[in-house]
C-alpha cells in the first residue's frame, strides 16, 4: 500500500472514530446510540449527528482552504485569515446580526467572503510574488476588522449583540442538518475550484517564474485557489462563526505523511481538519463547566501555542516550509 493510501486510510478511520465518539459521548452518556428509544433517537439524530457532521465539514473546509493558500503563497503559516477572507465573512455575518436580519447571516458571510476574494484578485492581478498577495490580504483583514467595529458601534438593534458575541466565539452547538448542508455545498464548490488548481499549485512549488516557464497559468491558479478558499472559508464561517488556527494546523499535522507536494497535501489536510474539529467539539462537550466552552475558544487555546511552535520551528530552520 502506498504512502498516500495509508494516509487516506488513517485519516478516514480517525474521522469515523471522531464521528462515532460524537454520537456516544456528551453531557448525557449513551450506552447504545442506535437504540429504538424515542429520547435516544432524538438526542442522536436531531442533536448529536447534525452537530458532529457540521463540525467535521467546517474543519474540512478550513483545513482544505489553509492547505491551498499555503501552497499558493508558499507560506506554511497561511490560511484564509491571511488573505482577509475570514475577516470579510465575519463582517457579513456581523452586519446581519447587528441590523436584526440574523437569518441572512450565512448568506451574507459567503457573499462577503466572495467579495474579499474579488478584491484580493483585482488588487493582486498585477502584483508579483506571494508576498504582495499576503500584504494585500493583511490590509483587507485589518479593514474588515475596522468595519466590524463600526457595525457594532452603529447597530440599531442592541438586543442582537448577545447573539453576535456568541457567534464570534465560534460554535456548532444547536446546528441542524441544514447547516451541515450549507457547509457541505460550500466545501464541494470550493473543493472543485481548488482541485482544478492542483497542477498549478504543484508547479508553483518551483517558484512563479519557473511555473510560468513550464507552461503553468499562474494567474488562473491564483484565481481558482482564492475563489475556492473563499467558498470554503465563507461556508464554514457562515455556519460555525469564527474558528481560527484549524487552517494553519491541519496541513502541518499531515505534511510528514503526505509529503511536501502542495497538491498531495490538499485532501489529507481537509480530512485532518475535519477530524481535528470533530474531536475538539467532543472535548468541549465533556468539560465539566456550567457553560459549554465555545469551540472557537478551544481552537484558539490549542491552536495559538501550536501556531507559535510552528513559527519558532520554521525560524530555527531558516524559514523552510
Amino acid at each position: 500500500m502506498s504512502g498516500a493510501w495509508r494516509t487516506f486510510l488513517l485519516l478516514a478511520l480517525l474521522s469515523v472514530a471522531a464521528l462515532a465518539a460524537s454520537l456516544w459521548l456528551g453531557p448525557v452518556a449513551l450506552s447504545d446510540p442506535f437504540s429504538a428509544d424515542a429520547a435516544t433517537r432524538t438526542i442522536v439524530w436531531e442533536v448529536r449527528l447534525p452537530r458532529a457532521l457540521t463540525a467535521w465539514l467546517v474543519g474540512a473546509a478550513l483545513g482544505l482552504s489553509g492547505a491551498a493558500l499555503q501552497g499558493l503563497l508558499r507560506n506554511p503559516l497561511a490560511d484564509a485569515g491571511v488573505l482577509g477572507l475570514s475577516g470579510f465573512a465575519a463582517l457579513g455575518a456581523v452586519i446581519a446580526f447587528a441590523f436584526g436580519v440574523s437569518f441572512l447571516a450565512p448568506t451574507m458571510a459567503i457573499v462577503f467572503a466572495l467579495i474579499a476574494s474579488a478584491l484580493v484578485t483585482a488588487l493582486a492581478w498585477a502584483a508579483r510574488g506571494p508576498a504582495s498577495l499576503a500584504l494585500i490580504g493583511v490590509g483587507l483583514s485589518s479593514f474588515a476588522g475596522g468595519l466590524i467595529a463600526l457595525a457594532l458601534n452603529l447597530a440599531p438593534n442592541p438586543g442582537a449583540l448577545a447573539d453576535l458575541v456568541n457567534w464570534t466565539l465560534g460554535s456548532v452547538e444547536g446546528r441542524s442538518l441544514n447547516d451541515a448542508a450549507i457547509v457541505g455545498v460550500a466545501l464541494g464548490v470550493g473543493g472543485a475550484l481548488i482541485f482544478f488548481a492542483a497542477r498549478g499549485l504543484q508547479a508553483l512549488g518551483l517558484g512563479e517564474e519557473a511555473a510560468a516557464a513550464i507552461g503553468a497559468n499562474v494567474n488562473r491558479t491564483r484565481l481558482l485557489v482564492v475563489l475556492g478558499a473563499a467558498a470554503c472559508a465563507g461556508g464554514a464561517t457562515a455556519v460555525a462563526g469564527v474558528i481560527g488556527f484549524v487552517g494553519v494546523a491541519a496541513p502541518h499535522l499531515v505534511r510528514a505523511l503526505s509529503g511536501h507536494d502542495p497538491a498531495r497535501l490538499l485532501w489529507p489536510s481537509a480530512m485532518a481538519g475535519g477530524a481535528l474539529l470533530a474531536l475538539a467539539d467532543v472535548g468541549v462537550r465533556l468539560l465539566p463547566t456550567d457553560t459549554e466552552l465555545k469551540l472557537g475558544v478551544a481552537a484558539a487555546l490549542i491552536g495559538g501555542p501550536l501556531f507559535a511552535f510552528i513559527a519558532a520551528r520554521l525560524a530555527a530552520r531558516g524559514g523552510e516550509a
